[in-house]
């Protein structure tokens, strides 16, 4: 072989040498480079890597609703209505009665006038009470009853028969020293009347502002109309001391709960009344819309009954939306008048509060 032969073959040889590891070289590259970028190619079926392809590939957790109130578990009848709105309307119940104290039917949106801090709004919706009604009574188990507890339990019981229908539910609290819900919400008003019954002997201090605030709470997440109603001689004693009358006022008027009044252990000498705790609560009725009654014997509450059921049964609810320079959290003052008729007492809540941000 020639000398030029033997340069030639060389050549040839090396040629195909660099070749070779050059490809060998971009395979190998680009086979490391795919398995760093393809985040969907399937692991291998190794229980660790099945477990870390699980994890990469889990969605972020949901944001967990707020829980609802306990209910009765023998209730079907419970859940349906159970929702968490974040809305800036203020419905306003509104009891509208003539010269006689019957109710007035019929009225339309047109025949209300509502003002707010002196100027009147627009009402965006009307609508009659046939929606259903949750309701928390605050019964009072403490020893400052005992001498009219008997009264007092007889009251209760006939509140349910008499104001509770088919389509209302009620919860009871056991109002001392300390709150307890006794029956969550439930429609079975022989299980009210029962809690009502069970209930042993009286004792303990009163902490009525406390219960006032659970039940605001407990009612918070239901639909339809939500309404409190105290069975108490209204004297509070042992609650917290941010839940005092100022407080307990200032958060009803920012829920929109309706407040009933039976107040037993009430006698005609006023050397034994506590006029004080009387005023309060009037004055929790007045301001959302409810009413206060102080039957003194069972006859009494015959009467009391079929006032708060006629108010449950044909009130009127107004809905006003305010503007973004009431919702400042500020109390405003709410008055609803029927324009087009004369001789009519209107009874509704008398303000407002609106929190700067919603509270669900």
């Amino acid at each position: 072989m020639t000398a030029q032969l033997r340069t030639f073959f060389y050549c040839v040889v090396a040629l195909a040498v660099a070749v070779t590891w050059c490809s060998l070289n971009v395979f190998l590259t680009h086979s490391q480079s795919g398995r760093q970028k393809n985040t969907n190619a399937s692991p291998s079926p190794t229980p660790s890597t099945r477990q870390r392809q699980t994890t990469k590939a889990m969605p972020p957790p949901p944001v967990m609703p707020r829980p609802t109130p306990k209910a009765d578990a023998n209730d079907n009848s419970e859940g349906e209505d159970v929702v968490r709105v974040s809305s800036h309307l203020v419905p306003v119940p509104t009891t509208v009665v003539d010269a006689h104290g019957a109710a007035v039917p019929n009225l339309r949106i047109e025949d209300f006038e509502l003002t707010v801090d002196g100027e009147p709004k627009l009402i965006s919706d009307i609508y009659r009470s046939e929606t259903p009604v949750r309701m928390a009574m605050l019964f009072d188990n403490s020893g400052s009853l005992d001498a009219s507890r008997e009264f007092e339990k007889r009251a209760a019981m006939r509140f349910f028969r008499t104001v509770m229908r088919p389509l209302d539910q009620a919860a009871i609290y056991s109002v001392s020293t300390n709150i307890e819900l006794s029956q969550p919400m439930t429609s079975d008003v022989a299980r009210l009347e029962r809690t009502i019954d069970s209930f042993p002997k009286p004792e303990g201090a009163t902490s009525l502002y406390d219960g006032i605030f659970a039940a605001l709470t407990y009612l918070k997440p239901y639909a339809g109309r939500r309404v409190i109603v105290i069975v108490s001689d209204g004297r509070d004693t042992t609650s917290r001391y941010d839940h005092d009358f100022e407080a307990t006022l200032q958060r009803l008027s920012s829920d929109e709960c309706q407040v009933y009044v039976v107040q037993t252990g009430v006698y005609d000498n006023a050397n034994v009344r506590d006029l004080a705790a009387e005023r309060r609560m009037q004055e929790f009725a007045a301001q959302t819309g409810g009413s206060a009654y102080i039957p003194k014997s069972v006859n009494d509450l015959d009467e009391t009954f079929s006032q708060i059921s006629a108010d449950l049964a044909q009130q009127y609810i107004l809905s006003y939306y305010p503007a973004a320079d009431k919702r400042d959290g500020k109390y405003h003052l709410i008055t609803v008048r029927v324009k087009t008729r004369q001789n009519t007492r209107v009874r509704a809540r008398k303000g407002f509060l609106v929190k700067t941000r919603d509270q669900a």
